[in-house]
């Protein structure tokens, strides 16, 4: 059994070790980062700075070298691999975060593929990132988009499945873990469904990667997209992986330096994946930093840890929801359904001003639509409107029973204290 009065991880974060005032529940809009993630940032810039593959000197060799490994790292931790059962390093590509990833795919690779009549299918759960380059590209293929919705506890069923991903879907595209009930989605499920179809696969690993193992073999995944701040890593620093076929027969999205094989004065020719999808000078510091960062997550944590922790503090964390009458969670009754992320509303208070009064006493949480409004919209929430809590593995009892009191202060703000 976790014991979650105990907390061997906060004193690897500066910004929690420095502010034990702080609660910090916000996790799933970007985590904390270890000691060691900002050692790599700055060891960088000291040991290695130099553009990579622009120069034959020893510096931009070497920071060469340590993206290619940062490559090969991500390959096999999301169990990308080539025929040769290696590491597929050069399918990775790098982006800004998840948003760039998923509109790489929308803009490059749907219109290879999505014509008149043809229909994209997506859940109400999506992301707007995950949604609206969808919608972009649906309009500009005279495609259709069709939503799969989930019960009342968040599942998306089988006979939804069916119904929805058919002989005109092309394209499905599902959030793995959903930002806002915390539920995960059956991305195996409908994977199999629609390459039945002859469909693919996008799979937006954004609040999947950074809390349990992923491997794209075994999701049925065409592409996977995910962010490095919500790993422990920096941001500003997305990852795209894809199957090589695929981002061979995909153009560009961008142009410019560093992608290209040749120019002439009229035309140019690209650069093989991935320099082809990575025009201009990449963060090449924010990508070192972000192999110490799944380093740390996988090696010195462990998904292991990380999902036992996180289950045992939703766990508490919705046992003491249970004891405030005013509280309203949003998802499944079943903690174990909620893999780190439990919305909620004070009955009668906007969420903005419960996030307001819960800063006041160093509580910090979500409050907004969380760039899901068609999913609020759906589920009937007030003002379109709610307060998150999510939890990560440097997260203790501590912090969840400041926000229950916080919650109480909150009650009693708006309602005195009878």
């Amino acid at each position: 059994m976790v014991d979650i009065e105990k907390n061997p991880y906060k004193e690897d974060f500066p910004l929690l070790a420095g502010h034990p005032e702080l609660a910090f529940l916000d996790s799933a809009a970007t985590a904390q980062r270890p000691a060691c993630v900002l050692d790599a940032e700055r060891d960088f810039y000291a040991q290695m700075n130099a553009n990579p593959l622009r120069g034959l000197y020893s510096l931009s060799v070497r920071a060469t070298s340590e993206i290619a490994a940062v490559r090969r790292q991500i390959a096999s931790l999301i169990g990308a691999v080539d025929e040769a059962g290696k590491p597929a390093a050069n399918d990775i590509i790098f982006t800004r975060n998840t948003s760039e990833s998923l509109n790489l795919v929308a803009k490059s690779f749907a219109p290879c593929v999505l014509g008149a009549g043809d229909e994209v299918a997506v859940t109400i759960m999506e992301h707007h990132s995950d949604l609206i380059p969808w919608q972009q590209a649906c309009r500009a293929a005279g495609a259709a988009l069709v939503l799969l919705y989930p019960d009342d506890q968040g599942v998306i069923r089988d006979d939804e499945i069916a119904a929805k991903i058919g002989p005109k879907t092309r394209i499905a595209a599902v959030t793995e873990v959903s930002n806002v009930l915390g539920v995960r989605n059956p991305v195996e499920k409908i994977a199999e469904a629609a390459h039945a179809q002859g469909a693919y696969v996008v799979v937006d690993g954004a609040q999947s990667v950074p809390h349990m193992a992923v491997d794209v073999r075994e999701l049925g995944a065409d592409f996977l997209a995910f962010s490095a701040h919500k790993a422990l890593g920096p941001m500003g620093i997305g990852v795209l992986w894809g199957r090589r076929e695929l981002l061979d027969a995909m153009p560009p999205m961008l142009t410019g330096g560093e992608m290209i094989d040749s120019v002439t004065e009229q035309d140019a020719t690209w650069a093989p994946v991935p320099e082809k999808f990575e025009a201009g000078t990449q963060d090449a510091a924010g990508i070192y930093a972000t192999g110490a960062a799944l380093t740390y997550l996988t090696r010195t944590v462990g998904y292991d840890a990380v999902a036992a922790r996180e289950s045992a503090l939703v766990s508490y964390l919705m046992g003491r929801m249970a004891e405030l009458d005013f509280i309203d969670v949003i998802g499944p009754a079943d903690a174990s359904a909620h893999h780190g992320v439990v919305s909620f509303n004070v009955r009668g208070v906007h969420p903005h001003d419960v996030a307001s009064i819960l800063d006041a006493s160093g509580v910090c949480i979500r409050a907004g639509h969380h760039c899901a409004q068609p999913l609020l919209t759906w589920l009937g929430v007030e003002n379109l409107a709610c307060c998150r809590a999510s939890v990560a593995f440097y997260n203790d009892k501590s912090d969840v029973d400041r926000l229950i009191d916080g919650l109480e202060q909150v009650w009693q703000v708006f309602h005195g204290r009878d």
